[in-house]
Formats: C-alpha cells, structure tokens, sequence
C-alpha cells in the first residue's frame, strides 16, 4: 500500500507529444521528483519492440526490466511529497492494473494526423499498439470500471494554454499550481533517459512549452491506414480533454 502522505501522478503518453516538456515542467517543483518511463526496459523486454526501438540494448541494460519490481518502486518510494512518473501507456504491456487506483492518472494525447509522421521519422511503419491511441481508451475503459478518476490532456490544448490547463491538473492531483512549473532552462536534466539522444533534441532546446503550429506538411500516403484506426480512439479521448 503506497505512503497517502504523497502525491503519485503517473503520466500515461503515447509517443511524439509533449510528455517530456510536461516532466520538464513539475521538475521545476520544488515539491517534486521525477521519473522519465521507468517501465520501459519491461516494455522492451516483453516485446518485438527491443528489435527496432532505438538504444534498447542500451536499455534493457541500464534499467530494471521487472515490470513488478517497478510499479512496487512507483508505489512505495517517497523521496519528495509528490513523485511524476512520466510513462508510455504501451509500457504497461501484460500488467496487473490493480497499482492503478493508487496514482492519479493522467491521460496525454495527441492528434494523430500531427503525431504518425513525427514517429514514424524515428521508428517507421508502426502499428496501433505502438502509437497508443486503442490502449488509452482501454486504460479508461479499465478504470471506469474501477471506479477510479483520471484526467486527459490534449497535448495541443496545453500548448494554446499552458498555466490554464496545468492549473486544472494540479487542482485535479490535488497539489497547489506552482508558476515555476511554465520555464525551465535550456538543457538536459539528470532524469533524462538514455534515450534522450534520440528523443529529446527540441526539448533540450527549449525554454518553457512551445508555441502551437499546425502541421503544414502533406500527411504520408503510407500512414493513411493507421490514421484511420487511430481517428474514432483519438475522437473520444479529445471529447474528454482539459481545454
């Protein structure tokens, strides 16, 4: 049973969004520890992904690969009173949800006809388990059963308004809104993950959240299909979305 004494918020992303800039942001706390999906060796380590993620080897051998042995971690360290646990919902592959009523669950999407040709620049041709789009509404679907809350964002809705919006999720995790939580310094941080190299380049780059600009480039022939999975998953999450 994890310390009630502290604030656990456990991102649940899908790739090519603004994860790293929300992690950036509660840095900036004083109140606050992050950590930068620490579920993801777990994630390499069960799946075909360890044969085309970039880095996994480098991972799989830096990091704990137990998925138990790190939701146990998430739930019972208690370094500063409110831990940020930055994760990919597509890490959660094969495990027990029950740690989930234990967190404030925070749902981060994105639309996806801006979000597939950034991801596939990196890691190309994905399918619907890489982007995230069918497991966030499962994740909901889970905890509505459960009776449990949970908040989503809309990574665009945060870029148009980020004090407004980040006001709502901290009223929401029950923590005071911190204006530190808007700027950071231009550079790497200590939590990064090994990653990072690959990743990371415009948020190291930046100084707060970036203003928001359409995509102006033609959407790839190629990822029309997998939009079209992605759409109806996308369309529900953005009805439920902090504006």
């Amino acid at each position: 049973m994890p310390n009630n004494k502290t604030t656990r918020i456990s991102l649940w992303s899908g790739p090519r969004n603004i994860s790293t800039a929300l992690m950036y942001s509660f840095a900036q706390r004083k109140d606050t520890k992050v950590f930068d999906e620490p579920l993801y060796a777990h994630y390499l380590n069960n799946s075909d992904a360890k044969t085309y993620h970039p880095g996994a080897d480098e991972i799989l051998a830096t990091m704990e690969n137990n998925g138990d042995k790190v939701v146990k971690m998430m739930l019972t360290t208690k370094d500063k009173p409110v831990l940020f646990f930055k994760n990919m919902t597509h890490h959660l592959l094969g495990l027990n949800l029950e740690f989930t009523a234990y967190v404030h669950n925070v749902i981060l999407t994105r639309d996806p006809v801006e979000m597939l040709p950034s991801f596939d620049k990196v890691i190309k041709n994905p399918n619907l388990n890489d982007v995230g789009y069918k497991l966030h509404v499962d994740l909901i679907e889970s905890l509505k059963k459960r009776n449990i809350g949970f908040t989503v964002l809309d990574g665009k809705n945060v870029l148009l308004n980020p004090e407004g919006v980040l006001k709502q999720l901290c009223n929401n995790t029950g923590i005071p809104f911190d204006a530190n939580m808007l700027n950071w310094t231009p550079s790497k941080r200590k939590e990064d993950g090994v990653w990072a190299k690959y990743w990371y380049d415009n948020v190291h780059k930046s100084s707060g959240f970036s203003e928001y600009k359409p995509k102006t480039e033609p959407f790839p022939e190629h990822l029309v299909p997998l939009l079209q999975e992605c759409q109806p998953y996308y369309e529900q999450l953005q009805k439920a979305a902090l504006q």
